[in-house]
């Protein structure tokens, strides 16, 4: 029986994350990245989550072992061949996905699924850069990955029955929630909650109230976990524009224009929490 094995091409947020969890369970994985300091960081990152779920007792000592003895990391795609799945977690950016997937296409025979973790960008156009779009499909986890048991499945223009059901299948085999969607804008995840995260943005802007009370508000009062501009500082204010410009681009409706103060913050270079500070300030 042939291992299964993936390659994760992304060593940031989400493309460690998933690598963590494909790991966790059996898989084997290569973990992709152009840069040398991002890969050694991610696999920092990645050992320090799983030694924290040692420490919880949600995982043994030797699982944590095996799974880091399935990671290997790697600054090129020179064995993505022999991979079973491939998973997409580069920058949220148009061009840069279309050139990767018409690579992968060139170097990973036809059954090999290739799946892209994003998280605004049509399906449909990122497979037409390839010679066999039936193959390729979006695989949007959620952050962080290791926690949110939610994964979309998403389903573009040419996308093949048999590649859905495998990729469902293996959701359900990483202990996640696969739910299938169709190819729109922002699929359903971010079509509903980058306007409410934009609209918080607007409250801060126009003086309606502090980051800290819009937060406050929408925790206590409407039993959210993670106030929205918490969240936006989490996911990247950068990739929250970037969605949103997508979604205004694509839906042609501009209840999804962002909000001024979200463009000047990217500017500045406040992206939230990997920058250590967004509308909070992080240690």
């Amino acid at each position: 029986m042939r291992v299964r094995r993936v390659t994760v091409v992304g060593a940031g947020t989400m493309g460690n994350g998933i690598a963590h969890v494909f790991a966790q369970r059996g898989w084997g994985v290569t973990l992709v990245d152009v840069s040398r300091s991002v890969l050694d960081r991610a696999l920092e990152t990645i050992k320090r989550n799983l030694d924290r779920q040692v420490k919880k007792g949600t995982l043994s000592e030797a699982d944590r072992d095996a799974a880091l003895g399935r990671l290997v990391p790697g600054a090129a795609l020179d064995g993505v061949a022999d991979s079973t799945l491939v998973v997409e977690a580069i920058i949220e950016e148009p061009k840069a996905k279309f050139e990767l997937f018409a690579e992968l296409d060139r170097r990973v025979p036809p059954p090999t699924v290739l799946a892209t973790n994003t998280s605004s960008i049509s399906i449909t156009e990122i497979a037409a850069r390839t010679q066999h779009p039936e193959r390729v499909v979006g695989m949007h986890f959620m952050n962080p990955v290791p926690v949110m048991p939610l994964v979309e499945v998403v389903r573009g223009l040419a996308t093949s029955d048999a590649t859905v059901q495998s990729v469902v299948r293996t959701v359900q085999e990483l202990g996640k929630t696969p739910v299938e969607v169709s190819d729109y804008p922002g699929f359903v995840s971010n079509r509903v909650l980058m306007p409410m995260i934009n609209e918080a943005i607007y409250c801060v802007m126009e003086g309606v109230a502090t980051p800290e009370a819009v937060d406050t508000v929408m925790k206590l009062g409407m039993n959210h976990p993670m106030g929205p501009l918490a969240l936006a500082d989490l996911i990247g204010l950068d990739v929250c524009l970037a969605i949103l410009e997508v979604l205004q681009r694509g839906l042609g409706d501009d209840k999804y224009r962002p909000c001024p103060l979200l463009r000047k913050m990217v500017a500045a270079g406040r992206l939230g929490r990997k920058s250590g500070r967004g509308f909070h300030e992080y240690a």
